[in-house]
């Protein structure tokens, strides 16, 4: 996998048993505070590997500084990032970085995945339901606290979700040998989904109450605290979608909101969904049923 489709990372094939899984993710800082921005732009760059169904083991660094930047903060940025990566049991092996006015930091992330069991954006199926692992929101909030008119509460709770690997979400992707999948990031959920759909060849038909918001998204929607990116994922991408009329402007903006190290949007076949349900609670590991995949094209939001 590469240029030729619109999957999350690149794929070469080693063996019949055994792929090479490479992407590379950074991005300025989204929060206030060093430590969790590193710890962030790792999960997000490890969320890649995860969402094609792989195990990540190495990583470097990529950074770019401003001179003036104090060591305490830089260091702080790369001491999370590189905790993040020994949860998920990645080595962090070095890097590169330079200067530059404004702060960037991710990683390049190897992994290993079976390629006979691998997910991607063109392994859903008709039939299949709908499964999304983290809630959406962090686009809103972290705009939000980028225009000091955010609750603290609400920002902790977006950098808990957003610091969260998304290794368990892809564990039960493995387990149940699930085929269609990718992370919601900054296409945002209908983005991400729209690419879903086309590259699989099916309609995702979403129901809006069943979406999972953090819990100050909707009041900053409602106060048209979006990122930019938001606007430029509507244009792009609205007239593929179908939205119920008494869905609000407010409401159909949160589902073009950028999101920083979003969850799993995986498709699985109906008869396994009980199991794994059952087995994302063994593994704390929280899912929403938010749709299923029917024969057409595009998204309808109900």
């Amino acid at each position: 996998m590469g240029l030729t489709s619109p999957d999350d990372a690149a794929v070469w094939r080693l063996s019949d048993d055994k792929a090479i899984v490479i992407t590379t993710d950074f991005f300025t800082p989204v929060v206030d505070t060093p430590y969790e921005y590193g710890a962030i732009a790792a999960a997000n760059s490890l969320s890649d590997v995860y969402a094609m169904g792989g195990q990540p083991f190495l990583a470097l660094n990529i950074a770019a500084l401003p001179d003036q930047l104090p060591t305490e903060v830089s260091s702080e940025i790369m001491r999370g990032g590189a905790e993040k990566a020994r949860e998920a049991g990645v080595v962090v092996a070095g890097g590169h970085t330079v200067k530059d006015k404004e702060p960037k930091f991710g990683l390049v992330v190897i992994g290993f995945v079976d390629p006979r069991n691998m997910l991607s954006k063109g392994g859903l199926k008709v039939g299949d339901v709908l499964v999304l692992t983290k809630p959406l929101g962090a686009g809103v909030t972290t705009t939000a606290l980028k225009q000091e008119r955010a609750e603290e509460a609400h920002v902790q709770e977006a950098i808990e979700w957003m610091s969260r690997l998304n290794k368990m979400a892809g564990q039960l992707a493995t387990e149940f040998n699930l085929r269609g999948g990718t992370d919601i990031t900054g296409f945002g959920f209908l983005g991400h989904g729209m690419e879903m759909a086309e590259a699989s060849g099916v309609l995702l038909s979403i129901e809006y109450e069943k979406l999972p918001f953090l819990s100050g998204a909707r009041g900053y929607a409602e106060k048209g605290i979006f990122p930019g990116g938001a606007f430029d994922n509507k244009k792009h991408f609205e007239e593929h979608v179908i939205f119920n009329e008494t869905l609000g402007e407010p409401a159909q903006m949160l589902l073009f909101d950028p999101q920083t190290s979003g969850g799993l949007l995986l498709g699985v076949p109906k008869e396994k969904l009980t199991e794994l349900q059952a087995r994302a609670k063994e593994l704390e590991q929280p899912v929403w049923v938010i749709g299923e995949v029917r024969v057409g094209k595009g998204i309808e939001v109900s």
